[in-house]
């Protein structure tokens, strides 16, 4: 499999020292007391938002171990193309970003931060995607004071070569359709999907051959999930399972927890998710690699939430990866990003064309939440750095053919490759799995029952 070139640009170790001399008597500045965020703009890329902290005007450089990270762009060939450019008039590329005192957000629809000043820096991704190129690190002055009382605003701007291996769906995943591999124009078939309905007898047979490979431990569907039959409306059985071009089964994705509303309501509730678990398969039986949890937020206007985390090996708990929301209207990107963000960019991309990653959206790498042990440093899924994945969402009621995105180092072999496909499939599922109960789903993920009730 060859994969695509991309490139990340990022922002990072952000700092600003403010002179006591410099500042005006009506907008005091006091580090202490008064926070600073920044926007950041890429041309034809939607502007994220970073917090900035100050430091002593004394300090020479930031702590690079605390705010390493700020914004990230994921740059494809197209983009690159697009930004490079080939025009003698083209205006030379620069990142912009605007500094601004006061906290994030707005106040009856008025930006609640004063701009402190802009600052821009030039970027040339002409060879990026052969080495890494750093434009900028270290101080800028902001403001027209003169210099030595005026404020230093310190970044890292820099871009590297990130390539990575795309697949895309050639139908909706509960249509039972193809994967393809696409390198440029070209496009290869590398998976085939099948979507069915569980029945108990698969379950029975799953749950014993996993329990007698643990030695007569409860099944994993015990453990990870609940199968039991519940009252009222619910969503439950699915399952998708991803076979190679030999029609070797390389990964599934089941429905192990039902999507079941919430009493007295249509809606899946975050504090009653559902559930699936990503499978791989390993000595002759299936294993747990990973499990997504989707529920619909409320709010005003609905979103898919999810949680994604890693299953270890040992009776350790799961180490989230990812969580955040996606609009069910817009749609957005489903990403997991282990890059040690500290600003937001929009709450996991709903509604944004998900190629600028949102810092709310991971966690960060070897720092699981919800992890009873946190001496991780030789752990094996320390191995998930800096972008790992992300998979396209269509809105609710859209024809969604998820596009996935791998990076390079995170496939070692086609099953891990099948993994993704897998997990992208079971979100992309989850949107239909979280619609109001008062709609009806397509006949594909009806059982023969639903569609005779």
């Amino acid at each position: 499999m060859d994969p695509c070139p991309f490139v990340r640009l990022t922002v990072g170790n952000l700092a600003l020292k403010i002179p006591v001399a410099s500042k005006p008597a009506r907008s005091v500045v006091h580090p202490s007391s008064s926070p600073c965020f920044c926007k950041i703009k890429l041309k034809h890329f939607p502007p994220q938002s970073a917090l900035v902290p100050f430091i002593p005007t004394e300090t020479n450089l930031p702590d690079a171990q605390v705010h390493p990270i700020a914004a990230s762009f994921h740059l494809s060939k197209p983009d690159l193309d697009k930004l490079v450019g080939k025009s003698i008039f083209a205006k030379k590329l620069c990142l912009e970003i605007s500094i601004y005192t006061g906290r994030r957000g707005t106040t009856c629809g008025v930006s609640s931060g004063r701009l402190l000043g802009k600052v821009s820096v030039p970027i040339d991704l002409a060879g990026a995607v052969n080495k890494a190129t750093v434009f900028h690190n270290g101080w800028i002055t902001v403001g027209k004071e003169a210099k030595g009382s005026s404020a230093q605003f310190h970044l890292n701007v820099k871009a590297e070569p990130d390539p990575r291996f795309v697949f895309q769906f050639d139908g909706e995943p509960e249509c039972s359709p193809q994967v393809f591999q696409i390198q440029g124009n070209i496009s290869q078939p590398v998976f085939t999907c099948k979507f069915s309905f569980r029945n108990n007898s698969d379950r029975n047979q799953r749950s014993r051959s996993l329990q007698s490979e643990a030695g007569g431990s409860r099944s994993w569907l015990s453990s990870f999930g609940s199968e039991r039959e519940r009252p009222g409306k619910e969503r439950k059985g699915w399952s998708i399972t991803v076979h190679d071009l030999s029609g070797s089964p390389v990964a599934a994705a089941s429905m192990v927890t039902p999507f079941v509303a919430s009493p007295g309501s249509d809606r899946v509730s975050c504090s009653n998710p559902g559930s699936w678990l990503i499978l791989r398969p390993g000595d002759g039986t299936w294993k747990p690699w990973g499990r997504l949890e989707a529920w619909r937020e409320r709010g005003g206007s609905d979103g898919l939430g999810y949680r994604f985390e890693l299953i270890p090996d040992t009776s350790a708990a799961g180490i989230v990866l990812a969580e955040s929301t996606l609009s069910l209207n817009k749609g957005g990107k489903f990403v997991i990003d282990m890059s040690s963000h500290r600003g937001s960019g929009g709450g996991g991309g709903g509604g944004s064309n998900g190629r600028a990653t949102p810092g709310s959206a991971t966690s960060p790498a070897c720092s699981p939440r919800g992890s009873g042990d946190y001496g991780y440093g030789l752990w094996p899924y320390c191995m998930y750095r800096g972008f790992v994945m992300s998979s396209s969402v269509e809105g609710e009621g859209r024809c969604s053919k998820p596009t996935v995105e791998v990076s390079v180092p995170h496939v070692n072999c086609t099953e891990d490759a099948a993994a993704f496909v897998a997990l992208a499939a079971a979100v992309d599922l989850s949107v239909d799995a979280c619609r109001l109960f008062s709609q009806r789903l397509r006949k594909e993920l009806c059982q023969q029952m639903d569609l005779l009730g």
